[in-house]
Parts: C-alpha cells; sequence; structure tokens
C-alpha cells in the first residue's frame, strides 16, 4: 500500500483529473468556443463525463481484485462523487438551458423520447446513492443494505449506455465501447462473486 504522503498525491491527481473536463468546458465558455449549438455541446459533454467516471468507479473493485491493491477504494467514494456532479449538471443543461424550466414539455419528453425515458430515471437513482456517500450514512444504514444499495450503480451505468446509444443513433462507436467495458466489469465481479460462494460452500462442507 503507498504511504500516507503518496495516497494524498494520488487522490489530488485524481480530483484535478476528474475536474479538468469542467475546467475547459469553462475555459470554452469563457472563450466563446462551444460551437454553433452550445447547449447540446454542454449537454453532450457533461453526459459523456458522467458516464466516463461511473465506468471509472465501477472498474475499482475489480481492479482492486484484480491487483490486490485496496487503497483503491479509497479513490471510489470521490470518483462517484464526481459522476454524480457531472451528471447534475447534464440534467441541470437539459432543465434551465433547454427546456427553460417547462415541466410540461420535460414530462412529455420522458414519456415519447425513449433515449430520454431511459436517462432521466437512471439520473435519479444516482441521487440516493450520493446522499448515502458519506461516512454517518453508511454507518446509520449498515455496511451491508449499504452494498446492496450501491450495486445500482450498475443498473444506473447500463441505463446511462442505453441513454447514450438512443441518443446518438448512427455512430454508435463510443456507446459501444461503453456497453463493453461495462460488460467486462460486470463479469470479473461475477466471476469473484462465485468464486467466493464457491469457497465459501466447500469450507461449509469441509
Amino acid at each position: 500500500m503507498p504511504g500516507q504522503t503518496t495516497l494524498v498525491l494520488i487522490k489530488s491527481g485524481v480530483f484535478t483529473l476528474a475536474l479538468w473536463p469542467f475546467i475547459e468546458l469553462g475555459v470554452a465558455g469563457f472563450n466563446d468556443r462551444l460551437g454553433a449549438n452550445p447547449v447540446e455541446f454542454i449537454t453532450r459533454g457533461t453526459g459523456y463525463w458522467t458516464l466516463v467516471l461511473l465506468m471509472v468507479t465501477l472498474a475499482v473493485t475489480p481492479l482492486r481484485l484484480l491487483t490486490g491493491w485496496n487503497w483503491l477504494v479509497r479513490l471510489r467514494r470521490m470518483l462517484g462523487l464526481y459522476a454524480f456532479f457531472y451528471g447534475c449538471l447534464h440534467f441541470l443543461t437539459y432543465l434551465v438551458l433547454d427546456q427553460y424550466f417547462d415541466w410540461a414539455g420535460i414530462i412529455e419528453d420522458i414519456a415519447k423520447r425513449p433515449y430520454i425515458t431511459v436517462g432521466f430515471p437512471a439520473f435519479i437513482l444516482l441521487i440516493p446513492l450520493a446522499i448515502t456517500s458519506n461516512d454517518r450514512v453508511i454507518k446509520w444504514l449498515g455496511g451491508k443494505n449499504w452494498r446492496v444499495l450501491h450495486r445500482l450503480a450498475y443498473a444506473i451505468a447500463a441505463g446511462g449506455v442505453i441513454h447514450f446509444w438512443w441518443l446518438v443513433k448512427k455512430d454508435i462507436t463510443r456507446p459501444f465501447i461503453f456497453a463493453c467495458v461495462l460488460f467486462v466489469l460486470l463479469a470479473i465481479r461475477l466471476f469473484y462473486m462465485l468464486k467466493k460462494r464457491k469457497h465459501r460452500i466447500g469450507h461449509t462442507a469441509s
């Protein structure tokens, strides 16, 4: 395990890298480089980074299982909250800049546009995960209940991938890559879960 100073440097580096897309977006806005459709540019960018950070967050446990680097768990909360941060920016861009708080229009969109029908509940499910990401709530919920709740992250990621896939329609390269990454992460988790269960059954039988 890295020393305390090294771990602080790693966390600082990850924090900066996760914040960088937001900084770039702010600089692009300040310099009027958001393209012909700034709302679409912001919406697509924040949605993309929401998915990226969701995948990185989900990769922490499989990577820890494969490498034995248990210290990676210390990065998971920060990465998950960053995913929520970009998810909020994504939703707020749609709510404020695209729909201008037109709640009737939003409800109609949710009902009529399949990619929004999938994307909206995926964002809503992110909220309880963000709320339960502090130590007090984890202690109140209990570790087992907390782990069960946070497995929703896989369903959220799947919803995000479908949302992206149905949005782009023609060039599905990026959503396909996200789908493959999610499949691999799920496969690794499932493999270790089955391995652990088999070991437990064998231990009980002996």
